[in-house]
């Protein structure tokens, strides 16, 4: 019926001037506004929020209770992460977690205020929506799933010490998105989560004592027993060193001018220790191998000269360490220089 008339009155030049005729002709009258029409929605609206009046304080009520329980989903979980020396995943899944009743809350909320509003519907959309999220923060999602992962199975916790590639230090704190350290030369360098997870992380104080080692060379001539032994008795008396795993010596290496000894022993764990205990070690080795006349020889060359025009040059057999063997009756060929 609409659009018959709607034809007929687009065929009609007596409908068209009509119309044409109520039209406004300036800007005020456009625009003006007629007040019984605006009270007619104004106490529409009015009567409408008194009927949803209600559901409004339901509510209200039971967001108020959802905000409850995730506030204390949030603090018990934080007081058990706490009483577990585990605060970091109290600080990530306690907050994730409220903000997931926080969620759940809203939507019901919304349901009791408008009763036509399917959960499914707003579930469906929220899903479309999160897939655009997921898209835009990716890195930001992988690195927080990282850093929950981390917190759950606990490779390393603060106050560790750990190298990953090219950074050594303290694990000062591990956040939602990266995991801070702390250098020993005092720097913070912030790694993100995503790489902390997926590269080797080579954790030095994930045990009470740490093996130290250094290399001590002796010469030839020397009594490698005696050696040994001042070695150890030195080590051993080193304030630091462990008592319970006792220093050892090995003969590692037979080198150009001297017998290396390579040293082992047992300290804490943490760096400043290390470093403090190899340094007293080192002076304790030298000290006691100088008392016992023991020699630590720097590498030496010996240089060898002769004639290399004689025939016997040319005679690797009748050679001794590089000099041509004497000729029989005119004594040595060349000398030693």
């Amino acid at each position: 019926m609409i659009v018959a008339q709607a034809e007929t009155t687009a065929t009609d030049p007596a409908a068209v001037d009509a119309l044409a005729a109520q039209a406004p002709k300036t800007v005020d009258q456009a625009v003006r506004v007629d007040p019984a029409f605006v009270l007619s929605k104004v106490e529409s609206w009015v009567v409408g929020a008194q009927q949803l009046l209600p559901n409004i304080l339901v509510a209200l009520v039971v967001f108020a209770l959802f905000f409850a329980v995730a506030w204390a989903v949030q603090r018990s979980l934080a007081a058990w992460a706490d009483k577990h020396g585990r605060s970091n995943l109290g600080d990530v899944l306690g907050s994730f977690l409220k903000w997931l009743v926080l969620t759940v809350g809203l939507l019901l909320s919304l349901t009791i205020v408008i009763p036509s509003l399917n959960p499914g519907d707003l579930i469906a959309g929220l899903g479309i929506g999160s897939v655009a999220i997921g898209f835009a923060f990716k890195d930001i999602l992988q690195n927080w799933l990282a850093g929950l992962l981390i917190l759950i199975q606990r490779p390393f916790d603060v106050g560790d010490q750990i190298i990953l590639n090219d950074f050594e230090g303290t694990v000062e704190w591990i956040e939602t998105r990266a995991t801070i350290i702390t250098t020993f030369d005092g720097r913070r360098v912030i790694l993100p989560n995503a790489d902390v997870y997926s590269s080797a992380v080579m954790v030095n104080t994930a045990y009470r004592v740490r093996r130290s080692q250094y290399d001590v060379g002796i010469g030839y001539g020397d009594d490698l027993d005696e050696a040994r032994r001042v070695i150890v008795e030195a080590v051993r008396q080193v304030e630091g060193v462990d008592k319970e795993k006792p220093p050892e010596t090995l003969v590692w290496d037979l080198a150009a001018s001297s017998v290396n000894i390579r040293v082992r022993w047992w300290t804490d764990s943490k760096r400043a220790n290390t470093l403090v205990v190899k340094s007293a070690v080192m002076l304790a080795i030298k000290q006691a191998l100088d008392a016992a006349g023991i020699d630590m020889p720097y590498p030496t060359q010996v240089t060898l000269f002769h004639n290399q025009t004689e025939d016997a040059d040319r005679d690797r057999l009748r050679h001794r360490e590089g000099w041509p063997a004497p000729r029989e009756g005119n004594g040595a060929a060349s000398s030693r220089q």
